[in-house]
């Protein structure tokens, strides 16, 4: 099974709240997911941005494959982190 970290759509229309999910990548966007590892709510000013990084990087250790969105946002929290530390 391919899985795949990628985000969820949430929220009423013209108003989105995503979740970011480890999923099988056959699964629809928004259907089943195997964990919920953190949320992004574009809605504020700085977006809000609040991942569960050790078990992403347990996902991806073990394999997963974050997608293209998701790979930017990893690596700008992963950047953040270290310049917060």
């Amino acid at each position: 099974m391919a899985v795949k970290i990628r985000l969820a759509r949430a929220g009423a229309k013209k108003r989105p709240f995503y979740r970011v999910v480890a999923t099988d990548a056959r699964s629809p966007r928004d259907g089943r997911f195997l964990e919920k590892l953190g949320t992004i709510d574009p809605n504020h000013e700085p977006t809000k941005v609040d991942l569960n990084m050790p078990r992403i990087d347990y996902w991806i250790g073990v394999g997963a494959l974050p997608t293209q969105t998701m790979a930017r946002i990893l690596k700008q929290a992963k950047k953040s982190a270290s310049a917060g530390a």
